[in-house]
């Protein structure tokens, strides 16, 4: 039994720092006022018909805090850039150019500064949900291992550590939060 309870105290550990790292990948996709290449992570384009993600099929740099560059492997792949970000909602303008696509960031209106960090909430919120799904799940097994005969006294440590990498693993998500916030904010 202390097995097994183990192993739902790492897989619940495991899970949470997952949940935080998702959570990080999702507020780098969102915009900061600062060109970033992880700004065109979720954009798509059409390679040989099958849709690919643009880092895959191009280098994408920022030369300087307010442009990205997309420089493709294949020159025909311009066109289906280009393309692909028209038909996207980041709301940019691509310009073609002889190597590849440069796109200029427009600096940010406060409203649209406010719409950011409310993304970014939105997005620490449903992290902190999957991080409590995460606890209530173990928390479950744990209390069916106990009515399979496992010690109270041992589940009762494990749901207070469970409890414990749940709150380490919220002030994770807050602190990336905190520091999206000010990115957004700060001009």
């Amino acid at each position: 039994m202390d097995e097994e309870i183990q192993f739902y105290l790492s897989d619940a550990e495991e899970s949470m720092g997952k949940a935080v790292a998702h959570v990080g990948v999702e507020m780098a996709r969102i915009r900061a006022g600062k060109a970033s290449p992880a700004m065109l992570d979720s954009l798509k384009v059409d390679y040989y018909g099958t849709p690919t993600p643009v880092s895959q099929v191009a280098n994408v740099s920022a030369p300087d805090a307010r442009s990205l560059h997309i420089k493709p492997w294949e020159k025909n792949m311009v066109a289906e850039i280009v393309k692909a970000i028209k038909n996207s909602d980041l709301g940019l303008n691509p310009m073609s150019d002889a190597d590849g696509v440069r796109l200029n960031i427009p600096p940010m209106t406060e409203e649209r500064r406010r719409d950011l960090v409310k993304q970014a909430k939105n997005e620490a919120e449903a992290g902190k949900v999957r991080v409590r799904g995460i606890r209530k799940d173990v928390n479950d097994a744990l209390r069916k291992l106990q009515k399979d005969g496992a010690a109270e006294d041992a589940v009762k440590d494990a749901e207070a550590k469970v409890q414990k990498y749940t709150d380490a693993h919220i002030v994770e998500v807050e602190k990336l939060l905190t520091k999206k916030e000010s990115e957004i904010m700060t001009i």
